[in-house]
């Protein structure tokens, strides 16, 4: 990397920091780019430099979750040679692990604004849970010797992101000492869908998955 390029991205890592600490200490999301940036002693043009903005700072924050929980995962050795089962359920693991660490940020965030607005700031991220679920089950499918018992990709792709988004709502409700019950709810579920992949049609899955987040986030 060069110089020019990791300046770049210390500064991009720089606004999310403020950002974050920003809503931390004001108890909303910030509303007002000038202040924003006159208050994080930071040049507008620099922030307009990395975002368009607000909405592409928060889409990066969560894009951002997303890639230190792979990089998390790649520095452990046996990660590899995992399975997709027990690769999807250490990704579960870890993604919710540091949303804990963030855990106020979170719900700050969560507070505001419609669904609509949510699932707008959750575009990168969806897209990225997307392609590990979609790697996950091409792997499996180049295993198997019969087109029968190779799964769908973009259903089971589209079904790994409802998923998520059902736990992100458990964990968001979630009262229970080191919440041990986000932890179980990941175990059972991700249990459940492979369990149930080869016997129930994935669109059921889906449809409930969607229904659960959206009764629990309208």
């Amino acid at each position: 990397m060069t110089a020019k390029s990791r300046q770049k991205t210390d500064l991009k890592q720089e606004l999310i920091n403020s950002y974050m600490n920003a809503v931390l200490e004001e108890g909303h999301p910030p509303t007002n780019i000038y202040k924003f940036c006159k208050e994080g002693k930071i040049k507008e043009e620099d922030f307009y430099a990395h975002f368009g903005s607000f909405k592409g700072l928060q889409q990066a924050i969560w894009e951002a979750f997303y890639d230190n929980t792979i990089e998390l995962l790649q520095k452990n050795k046996e990660y590899g040679d995992f399975d997709s089962k027990d690769k999807l359920l250490s990704f579960f693991y870890t993604f919710f692990e540091l949303l804990t660490v963030n855990r106020s940020y979170v719900l700050t965030v969560t507070s505001h604004g419609g669904l609509k607005d949510k699932m707008s700031e959750y575009k990168g991220l969806r897209k990225k849970i997307k392609s590990f679920a979609d790697d996950l089950i091409s792997a499996d499918n180049a295993e198997k010797s019969s087109g029968l018992a190779q799964r769908n990709t973009r259903i089971f792709s589209e079904g790994a992101w409802w998923h998520f988004m059902f736990l992100f709502k458990f964990w968001i409700d979630d009262n229970s000492p080191g919440f041990e019950k986000t932890d179980m709810a990941i175990e059972k579920s991700v249990t459940t869908v492979y369990d149930l992949f080869d016997n129930t049609p994935l669109e059921n899955i889906i449809d409930f998955g969607k229904f659960l987040v959206k009764e629990g986030l309208s």
